[in-house]
């Protein structure tokens, strides 16, 4: 085997991307107060064509220093926009048709592994802070509740590997 060149990897230029079908996945930063996680998200998302993140609360925006350093650009192709407060953002996208789906450890969540996805229908992936995790309003106006099975000691991942398995979870399923 051998490893492909940049050039054989068949990468969109930013036009190519902003034109291209979207994944009809929405992700919600709620209070996210790493740069890098930020980042991070969204490079994850422009890996996977993600239709939108929306940044809230104290989750910072591009453009950003240290956010670019693991975006890698991904700022200038995935379309993102801050508002301020997530329960509007949230309360917006279900009146708009969106399935909201935080992402958090509660009472009667589902299990990533049974989480199965509507044909047809577009999600907002809520994620929330480090330390606080979603907000409890948001947990509340929420559809449902995606949890990720762990089955170490710590029972905590960081923000931006939650993103990149639930978003690939619900990719493949599309």
């Amino acid at each position: 085997m051998r490893k492909l060149a940049n050039e054989e990897l068949d990468r969109k230029n930013v036009e190519e991307f902003k034109a291209s079908e979207k994944t009809p996945i929405i992700v919600v930063l709620d209070d996210v107060r790493s740069l890098h996680n930020i980042g991070s998200v969204f490079r994850t998302c422009d890996a996977f064509l993600v239709e939108k993140v929306y940044l809230c609360g104290i989750t910072a925006t591009p453009p950003n220093k240290e956010i670019h350093k693991t975006a890698l650009g991904a700022t200038e192709t995935v379309e993102w926009e801050y508002a301020k407060d997530v329960v509007e953002v949230v309360k917006s996208l279900k009146e708009s048709g969106v399935s909201v789906q935080s992402v958090e450890q509660v009472e009667n969540s589902v299990m990533l592994n049974d989480f199965k996805i509507t044909e047809g229908v577009k999600y907002a992936l809520v994620f929330g802070n480090e330390v606080k995790g979603v907000n409890q309003e948001v947990v509340n106006f929420s559809d449902g509740v995606i949890e990720i099975p762990q089955l170490g000691t710590k029972h905590s991942l960081n923000i931006s590997v939650s993103a990149g398995i639930v978003i690939w979870d619900l990719f493949q399923q599309m």
